[in-house]
């Protein structure tokens, strides 16, 4: 006999429900604690590692799993299936959050490695920086300042041209030394020979154990190697020497000194300032000739002229287009011809060219009627010999001529 209880429904009809129904909710409530619980390691697996606390919630959470399952009669192999899940679930989470503090770790090691290297190369420079400072004050040069720096170029044969120069326009021991004091300096410029250690090193060395003049380029001396040295005597000097004005001449011009630190005084304050004698000469393409151009088809059509640019006898830059030489040298291309080169590396650049006649006179008569007629020449020298034709026994000719005053170089102020 079957007892009713309200509404018709049998007490063992009834029980049977309950079970049926609280198997179900526990099942769906099982899914739903296993899926919440991959998510919830999902999201807070972005941690270096999982902590212990971590570790035992999510041991004690699967073991729930097991007695919830037990409890609703899930079969075992449903259960192994989602252990299994579960399990490969969390060991791809680990591995892939294991490669990701493993990359990070590298990084870090990489960056430390970088950082160690640049404190190590600030190191090296600021004990090369500190030594280079003792350097210039052991030797006086700690900021010093100077208005120009004059490089005579000049050559092993051209023993006899200096001597010409250092008895007329260059002047020599304490004249020297004053003339420094008040700003300029002079040297003769040169390199090595291509033998190192040789006959003609040692002479240049004897000769500058005797009057202390000369400028030692590292550089091997060569004709076709000037625009090479032009460059290396800029880098040089701007290293050794803080000046408004670099000025290269050759050995076999006359200069008035007091005269050309007049005409730079009034550019000082300019700019990127190239200042010589300007000329635009024909690009020679016939091989054999003098000055002869190897790259002439660079310039167009034979017959095409050169780009406006200072003669060589003598050119003066600013110390800004100085040092853009000294720190662009591996770059600037070098044509046969210093002057050229020169010119060619300033084009393109936002240089002014002054174009001072008084930085090209000729040889008396020339100089000696502008004199007169109260414009001093900076420079002399014959055009017919890109110099002052037989320098050696004309030098004091034309110094004596066509020289200034010898008291204006003591009375200039730049």
């Amino acid at each position: 006999m079957s007892v009713k209880g309200r509404g018709g429904v049998g007490v063992g009809e009834m029980g049977s429900r309950n079970v049926v129904v609280s198997r179900n909710m526990a099942l769906l409530l099982c899914f739903s604690s296993f899926f919440a619980g991959i998510l919830f390691t999902n999201r807070i697996w972005t941690e270096p590692e999982r902590t212990n606390v971590e570790s035992e919630a999510c041991d004690q959470k699967l073991l729930c799993f097991f007695y919830q399952a037990i409890a609703i009669d899930m079969p075992i192999i449903v259960f192994a299936l989602i252990f299994c899940l579960y399990q490969k679930v969390g060991n791809h989470i680990s591995n892939y959050s294991l490669g990701k503090i493993s990359s990070a770790q590298n990084d870090i090691s990489t960056l430390n490695s970088k950082i160690s290297s640049i404190e190590m190369k600030l190191a090296a420079a600021k004990a090369e920086q500190q030594s280079l400072s003792s350097a210039d004050a052991a030797s006086g040069n700690l900021k010093r300042k100077y208005f120009m720096v004059i490089g005579i170029n000049t050559a092993f044969s051209s023993r006899k041209r200096r001597d010409s120069v250092r008895a007329t326009w260059m002047p020599q021991g304490e004249e020297r030394k004053k003339l420094e004091e008040k700003g300029i300096v002079i040297r003769f410029v040169i390199g090595h020979s291509s033998t190192a250690g040789g006959i003609l090193d040692k002479a240049i060395e004897a000769e500058e154990m005797k009057h202390g003049d000369f400028l030692r380029l590292e550089h091997v001396e060569g004709y076709l190697e000037l625009s090479a040295k032009t460059k290396t005597y800029f880098r040089t000097a701007v290293a050794l020497w803080d000046a408004d004005f670099y000025i290269k001449v050759d050995d076999d011009v006359h200069v008035n000194l007091a005269t050309l630190g007049t005409i730079l005084a009034g550019h000082k304050k300019k700019p990127r300032v190239y200042v010589g004698c300007m000329k635009s000469g024909p690009v020679l393409s016939q091989k054999g000739v003098r000055y002869y151009e190897p790259e002439y088809w660079k310039f167009g059509e034979a017959g095409n002229k050169y780009f406006r640019h200072a003669t060589g006898q003598l050119y003066a830059i600013s110390k800004d287009l100085a040092t853009y030489i000294s720190v662009n040298q591996h770059i600037l291309h070098k044509y046969v011809n210093e002057d050229v080169s020169l010119g060619s590396w300033f084009i393109g650049l936002d240089v002014e060219h002054v174009d001072d006649k008084r930085l090209c006179c000729g040889t008396p008569p020339d100089c000696e009627w502008k004199a007169h007629l109260g414009s001093t020449c900076a420079v002399s020298f014959d055009w017919k010999c890109s110099g002052i034709c037989r320098s050696v026994e004309r030098m004091m000719e034309v110094h004596k001529t066509c020289g200034e005053d010898v008291k204006a170089l003591e009375h200039a102020s730049f």
